[in-house]
């Protein structure tokens, strides 16, 4: 009894002193208040403020994050400058390495948000790879085919018609092959951005492109300056399936309406090839047809010369003289123009366009297209076609354009 009496008088001094406390704590100035709120308030923002230092801050051997950007292995292309550029795998506003306290974050957001931020990064890494791989392809095939076809003769050294084709941007040290019908003209509006001539590849004009003589060519230079580029810049080479690339060329420069090439090509071509040619055709080059420009092309004793837009890119290019450290192809353009873009380091809002410039309207010439017009020539005809352009199908990998070709 007397044990529950004094845990009683405890209990209620232990009730007092607890009251007494808190009137206490209550009767504080508020200043004290304040300190404590503004102490708590720093001592977050400095734990925060080292987040972002641990986040912003890269190890020797941290790799450079560009909007939009994929990872380059250095074989792709051995003259860039050595920055890695890796796949954004969060959004723009969020390209930043992720440190723990992130990842702390992260596993404690839904399995759907982790799969859009993880999947980029692997999907990125197999595009690399597989892209890396494609251009070891690409360049060990060009050397061997040149290494068997080409005469001793021929091991001589580049003059200034080899490069006279060869476009040059010096700020990112990059020389360009022009192949007509194969992207040239957004490539060339590209080149203009990169050299600070245009803010984006929009705003040029289709005449400022082809005729405004903004872009220097190699064989503009002299000895030594062609010999310094070609040893130290980034080649680059981009064609097109040499069948598709002539049909694309016939449709702009004959089906359409032409002020140099109906009458330059177009009248001696008709008054060769076509018997009974009316007088209007003969005094306006208009209305070649396949088959005439066919006869002419593979003609030992053509009326009129080659022309770019179908000569042979081993003729227009010399990759067997010049080593090109990127081989790309129209047919996957895009892709493989902005990796280079990303390599070269050329600003992050700059992107390979892909609009049609001339004949906006007109169907893109594809493979169904390049098919329905062969198909207008016999064999013998479609045959010789293959063999004028056998070293473009044989050095750059593509296939026969028709199962009865030998």
């Amino acid at each position: 009894m007397l044990w529950q009496d004094c845990k009683g008088v405890d209990s209620s001094c232990w009730g007092r002193r607890r009251v007494r406390s808190a009137i206490i704590i209550m009767r504080l100035p508020c200043s004290f208040w304040f300190l404590l709120l503004f102490s708590t308030g720093g001592l977050l923002l400095l734990l925060h403020l080292q987040d972002l230092t641990e986040t912003i801050q890269q190890s020797p051997d941290a790799k450079l994050i560009f909007p939009h950007g994929q990872s380059m292995n250095k074989e792709l292309c051995p003259h860039c400058p050595d920055i890695d550029i890796q796949a954004s795998v969060l959004p723009a506003k969020l390209q930043a390495q992720i440190t723990k306290n992130h990842r702390k974050l992260l596993k404690s957001s839904s399995s759907s948000n982790q799969q859009l931020i993880i999947a980029p990064a692997g999907q990125a890494k197999n595009s690399i790879k597989k892209l890396t791989k494609v251009q070891q392809s690409r360049r060990r095939l060009m050397r061997e085919v040149c290494a068997k076809y080409r005469s001793s003769s021929s091991a001589k050294a580049v003059t200034r018609q080899h490069v006279s084709r060869i476009y040059v941007e010096d700020t990112h040290k990059l020389l360009y092959c022009e192949v007509p019908k194969a992207g040239c003209s957004n490539w060339k509006r590209v080149l203009m951005v990169l050299q600070g001539q245009a803010v984006s590849t929009g705003e040029i004009q289709h005449e400022q492109v082809h005729y405004g003589n903004h872009l220097k060519r190699l064989d503009s230079f002299d000895r030594q300056g062609i010999a310094h580029r070609l040893k130290t810049y980034t080649k680059v080479l981009f064609l097109r399936e040499p069948f598709e690339r002539l049909v694309s060329a016939f449709r702009d420069k004959f089906e359409s309406p032409n002020s140099y090439y109906h009458p330059v090509f177009g009248k001696p071509i008709i008054s060769k090839y076509r018997s009974n040619a009316s007088q209007l055709a003969l005094r306006t080059g208009e209305g070649v047809t396949f088959k005439e420009f066919v006869q002419y092309l593979l003609d030992v004793h053509r009326p009129v010369g080659m022309d770019i837009h179908w000569e042979p890119v081993v003729q227009l290019c010399s990759p067997c003289l010049i080593d090109y450290d990127f081989i790309g192809k129209f047919e996957t353009i895009e892709e493989e123009a902005n990796l280079l873009l990303r390599r070269i380091g050329a600003p992050a809002n700059l992107t390979f366009p892909s609009f049609k410039d001339r004949n906006p309207n007109a169907a893109r010439t594809s493979a169904r297209i390049t098919q329905e017009y062969f198909s207008q020539l016999n064999l013998t005809k479609r045959q010789r076609t293959y063999d004028f352009y056998f070293m473009d199908y044989l050095m750059f990998n593509y296939s026969k354009p028709f199962a009865d070709l030998y």
